[in-house]
């Protein structure tokens, strides 16, 4: 039986697939509309330059005319005509200026709208990520997504550009072009014209259309490519302790070479619709020239209409080749877009219902009641945990790995839904108030501490934006790590490096209390919160989060039981259950669970009993600390 967000993935795909164009596009249009006055006016603009560019042959061919001057003309009356082409010469410059002027101005206008429209865009799936569950990011492929929205923002630009300033003003010109051609001329000028657009059309939507699936496939294998690199790169060290480099390279060059044979395939099929495209151009400008010549041989057309059909051909040429590559980038622009969307179609998994009200925490008590919970319906994590922390107290729980430690936490932040029971704090189940002030009132030190590739103070100011320097300093204080931060060149200005690998477990985990401490919210959780420190820094910083929890609710997962011997209470989970509840001493002397796990611990032989493994190594090497110098 598949699971939910599998299910998810395949509807995904299956929507992507039977959406048509037409609705992708209708999903661009209202980050459109906001900008339609520009459009309106870009538009107006864009038919002027076409109107002045129809202009040009027509001045072309009364400047030939007015050239065709007769032997024998009396000299008076040759220097009087020439005044005539001195005139139109003139006027086919303005032409041309005009041309250029109109397009400059609509690129004028419309920039603030195509930049508006993918700024938009893109903002909203930024957002749209960022409220998706922990599950969709926990099973995301990073590289691969980012390259999905890299191309989508592209696709915004070349939609706007191509589909509604091209498209449109090209066929306004060819209407243009064959209405003189049928006025002025005979019809059968139109008639060839008309025809080869007809065929020149056909054949370019056709052959783009089967080729598209070249384009798709070519996406696909470089969101592969882009994700197995970015997967490597983030797991340097792991890559480096297994000597795995030549083997992360032949994977990566297997996605390369996926990707070569599948941008071939696409080069290939790409030739074959221009060298069409050209052929259906040069049989209909033979022809039309053959037209031409014809009538000027007999008399019916002058030289200045064979220079005048010669300039409409050439440029409705190059239009007509310039829409036959807009429709292409149209269609791979729509893939491209689609499959941005795609991602915004993805269902929230956790969501604020409609109009619910926000956290109001008084005395700030948590209770689980009768929680249940499974990440997947086949395998059940938490069985009807219950427990209550009161308001101002701190709770532990201990337990051995896999038993659902740190889903409490989860569970706590609303990362997910409980499948069962309730999770309240003072009385307000999380499920009713919205996700973003129940996650405003709780603070966490988490195991696994990953910083931003930034400045050691924008990560420890990250827990309040916009807390003075004072403030930051103060915290790290708290979190004692203000000394090792000023005995570095750049001090608070260090960089930290990719995921904060510049600095050892320990340090990461400081700057990781530190941010906590600042943002000072009334709810608590420490989530092997001193994992990654040595046994003096343990102590110490065990005294400032005891002094930090003071007044506040303390949720405590730990690993070390030396760590929550004063804790109010310690709850005892094994495989999702509650076995054991009570004070550190009580437990001791009920001689079960707890002190079995106390015994071990002492003597040194149950070390490694946890939730997950530590975050990092707690080493703190000197080169490290050199790196970070650096």
């Amino acid at each position: 039986m598949a699971s939910a967000p599998a299910a998810d993935a395949a509807a995904d795909a299956q929507r992507s697939r039977s959406r048509s164009d037409w609705a992708t596009l209708a999903r661009l249009l209202p980050y459109l509309w906001r900008y339609r006055w520009r459009v309106a006016a870009a538009l107006v603009f864009l038919i002027g330059a076409k109107v002045a560019n129809v202009g040009v042959p027509v001045l072309l061919k009364e400047l030939v005319d007015a050239l065709a001057i007769k032997p024998g003309t009396p000299e008076g009356l040759v220097a009087a005509v020439l005044v005539v082409p001195t005139g139109l010469l003139v006027a086919y410059g303005l032409l041309r200026l005009s041309t250029t002027l109109f397009t400059e101005l609509r690129e004028l206008v419309f920039a603030k709208a195509t930049e508006g429209a993918a700024r938009s865009v893109s903002l909203e799936v930024f957002r749209h990520l960022h409220a998706l569950s922990l599950r969709f990011h926990l099973e995301r492929q990073t590289g691969g997504m980012t390259r999905d929205i890299e191309r989508g923002t592209r696709a915004v630009h070349s939609l706007v550009s191509y589909s509604i300033y091209s498209i449109v003003p090209t066929l306004v010109e060819v209407s243009m072009v064959l209405a003189i051609l049928a006025v002025k001329f005979d019809a059968v000028f139109a008639w060839i014209t008309a025809g080869a657009l007809v065929l020149y059309l056909a054949f370019t939507f056709s052959v783009t259309e089967w080729r598209t699936k070249f384009r798709r496939e070519m996406n696909e294998y470089d969101s592969v490519a882009h994700t197995h690199a970015v997967d490597s790169l983030l797991n340097y060290e792991t890559v480096k302790y297994f000597g795995n480099e030549a083997f992360e390279a032949r994977r990566y060059d297997h996605s390369l070479e996926r990707l070569r044979r599948a941008a071939l395939k696409s080069q290939s099929t790409l030739s074959l619709l221009n060298t069409g495209q050209q052929l259906v151009i040069a049989s209909a400008l033979v022809a039309m020239l053959y037209r031409a010549t014809e009538g000027v041989v007999a008399g019916r057309l002058t030289l200045g209409d064979l220079v005048m059909i010669n300039g409409f051909m050439i440029q409705l040429y190059i239009p007509l080749n310039f829409l036959g590559m807009v429709y292409r980038e149209i269609k791979q622009s729509l893939t491209d877009l689609d499959r941005m969307f795609g991602l915004l179609e993805r269902r929230r998994e956790v969501d604020d219902r409609p109009g619910a009200p926000a956290l109001e925490v008084r005395a700030g008590v948590v209770r689980f009641e009768d929680v249940r919970f499974a990440y997947d319906p086949a395998r059940p994590i938490l069985h009807g945990v219950s427990f209550e922390i009161p308001a101002g107290r701190t709770l532990a729980v201990v337990g051995p790995s896999g038993a659902g430690k740190s889903t409490l936490a989860r569970l706590l932040f609303r990362f997910y839904d409980v499948t069962g029971g309730r999770i309240t704090i003072d009385g307000q189940d999380l499920r009713d108030v919205t996700q973003a002030s129940v996650r405003a009132a709780i603070g966490i030190v988490p195991q696994d501490t990953v910083l931003f590739n930034d400045t050691i103070r924008y990560n420890i100011a990250y827990g309040r934006p916009g807390a003075g320097g004072d403030e930051v300093e103060a915290a790290a204080r708290a979190a004692h790590i203000h000394d090792f931060v000023v005995g570095t060149p750049a001090g608070y200005d260090t960089m930290v490096g990719e995921r904060g690998l510049k600095l050892s477990g320990g340090e990461k985990q400081r700057v990781a209390i530190a941010r906590t401490l600042l943002k000072n919210p009334p709810i608590l959780i420490f989530d092997e919160a001193t994992s990654a420190l040595d046994s003096a820094n343990e102590r110490a910083i065990q005294t400032e989060l005891r002094s930090a929890a003071q007044g506040k609710t303390a949720l405590v997962i730990a690993h070390r039981l030396s760590t929550v011997v004063d804790a109010h209470e310690i709850v005892v989970l094994e495989a999702g259950r509650v076995v054991e509840r009570g004070p550190h001493a009580e437990l001791l002397a009920r001689g079960g669970h707890y002190a079995q796990m106390w015994r071990l611990q002492q003597s040194g032989d149950g070390d490694g009993e946890g939730d997950a493994a530590p975050a990092a190594a707690p080493a703190a090497d000197s080169s490290r600390i050199s790196a970070v110098a650096r």
